[in-house]
């Protein structure tokens, strides 16, 4: 098992998602590396227990480990020295999809916040709304009907403590990221609870 302040966080979050009753979603966890920049990034996805797949309400979650953390963290593991603290950049995609119509955007940002609960000493900032459409091809008769989609997104970076970073063992992790999982499972929720219209599932 790879011993990382990084992977400690991954796993943190995936406690507080289980904890929250979460379900995540089949082959929609990837953790990547680029090459050139030497970011690393793990994205997974999660949905309401019951929702089906796809479900029709989803968050996508991403947690960036950039170089300049690792430069960091790597100072500290060599030398035993933190100049300066490491930090995750975290994106929150709140996702209702498979909608028959479209949504008014009010309807969204009156049921989310504006911030998400403290994590840690920061909270993540609510940036914007996305609509989507998807139109299908007139020349398969038997797809015929539009699919709409509306995304909320939420940013923010979470800076590591001094004894996250100095011991493995700390729980602080779990504590930050525990209100995140819970918070996640109200918001959608509160999405489902719009009453909302959406196209029969693929099965039926």
């Amino acid at each position: 098992m790879l011993d990382h302040v990084f992977t400690d966080a991954i796993s943190a979050l995936r406690d507080a998602f289980e904890a929250a009753l979460l379900e995540r979603q089949p082959f929609e966890e990837h953790f990547q590396s680029d090459v050139l920049l030497g970011d690393l990034t793990w994205e997974t996805s999660y949905g309401l227990p019951g929702e089906g797949e796809p479900p029709r309400i989803v968050a996508h979650i991403t947690f960036s480990w950039p170089s300049w953390s690792q430069a960091a963290y790597r100072r500290w593991y060599v030398d035993d020295e933190l100049e300066q603290r490491p930090a995750i950049e975290a994106e929150i995609v709140l996702r209702v999809q498979q909608l028959k119509e479209p949504v008014d955007p009010g309807r969204i940002y009156a049921a989310v916040p504006e911030h998400s609960p403290a994590v840690g000493e920061d909270r993540f900032e609510r940036t914007g709304l996305t609509t989507e459409v998807s139109h299908p091809d007139p020349a398969d008769p038997l797809d015929l009907v539009p699919e709409y989609a509306v995304e909320i997104t939420y940013d923010g970076l979470y800076e590591l403590a001094d004894e996250t970073v100095a011991d493995g063992r700390s729980t602080l992790l779990d504590d930050h990221f525990g209100a995140l999982g819970g918070w996640i499972t109200a918001t959608l929720v509160k999405l489902g609870d719009l009453d909302l219209s959406f196209l029969p599932p693929d099965d039926s």
